[in-house]
């Protein structure tokens, strides 16, 4: 007798009622392998954070530390203020300090002005905005001190560039770098050429996303070049300018490069002689770390003081 054939309905059931050959899913599999790619993603987490710890945050915990000590013969003591009253009665201290504001001042004057007046240029060409990115961009790729130093041959009273231009003019030459008077805007020169390029780029960028229809539409209202910029570029790109401005304010209160290879540092009659130079002054030419770290202390203070001053200022404008 031949076993009952079954229709092709209970076939289909009776295959639906076999469990999978590979049984039940397992849980364990998945939640191993989400396991092991997020610890992975942890792990090199945790190694950027360590990093960024050691060579970040431990210096500036360290100079804290320091700023209250003193180190004699390998021997370290609490000072409490004692690094500060030093720093306070010292003649130089003050005159760094307006050096640096000056050089913060004529810096913004010139190196937040000039990228974006350079932006504002290239935006407006039609042909050729690769080439003057790379050209705009190619200062800030060279090293510094090749830039420094080609601004010192610039700038030499005897055979410099600048000097033998104003000779064709029939204008008088200039003691560039030995003149007080002209030493810091020297170097201020110098230093927005060697950093323009990347805020000009960042400016170009933030132009680009302006809509069209917003130029045209102030076109309409009879509006020319100069409202256009004041009405429109600068309304749509206050939030970079407003960063960019913050950030110059801080990378310009810590110069040293410029002034430091193109006056020696303390430049004729002290006229260069910055904050940051000061702390190299007092940590490798003086041999005292804790003045160095406590000056290092203010410069901290007043940096982070002025950028929680703005960005409350910020919020409050946008609220």
């Amino acid at each position: 007798m031949s076993a009952p054939s079954l229709t092709p309905s209970k076939a289909a059931g009776a295959r639906h009622a076999q469990p999978p050959a590979d049984g039940p899913p397992q849980r364990g599999g998945a939640f191993g392998r989400s396991l092991k790619r997020n610890l992975t993603a942890h792990g090199f987490l945790i190694g950027a954070v360590l990093c960024f710890a050691f060579f970040s945050w431990y210096p500036m915990v360290r100079e804290f530390l320091l700023a209250f000590q003193k180190t004699d013969r390998g021997e370290v003591s609490w000072v409490g203020m004692e690094n500060l009253e030093t720093v306070f009665n010292d003649p130089a201290f003050w005159q760094a300090w307006r050096n640096t504001a000056l050089f913060t001042v004529l810096a913004l004057v010139l190196g937040f002005a000039v990228p974006f007046a350079v932006a504002l240029v290239i935006n407006e060409l039609r042909h050729g905005k690769g080439y003057l990115r790379l050209l705009v961009y190619l200062p800030v790729m060279l090293p510094p001190v090749a830039s420094v130093l080609l601004f010192k041959y610039l700038y030499d009273p005897g055979y410099g560039l600048l000097n033998e231009v104003f000779g064709l003019f029939g204008l008088p030459e200039q003691q560039w770098l030995q003149d007080p008077g002209l030493s810091m805007l020297s170097v201020v020169i110098a230093s927005t050429w060697m950093n323009m390029g990347g805020a000009a780029l960042i400016y170009l960028a933030a132009l680009q996303g302006i809509p069209g229809e917003l130029y045209e539409a102030a076109e309409l209202d009879g509006a020319g070049l100069l409202r256009k910029i004041w009405h429109v570029t600068i309304p749509q790109t206050r939030l970079i300018l407003s960063l960019m401005l913050l950030m110059q304010i801080i990378a310009t209160m810590q110069v040293f490069v410029e002034p430091f290879l193109l006056t020696g540092g303390a430049g004729p009659e002290g006229s260069t002689t910055t904050v940051v130079y000061l702390i190299y002054q007092y940590a490798f030419n003086f041999n005292n770390y804790g003045a160095a770290a406590a000056l290092g202390l203010l410069l901290l203070v007043l940096l982070a003081g002025f950028s929680a001053a703005y960005v409350k200022l910020s919020r409050a404008e946008d609220e």
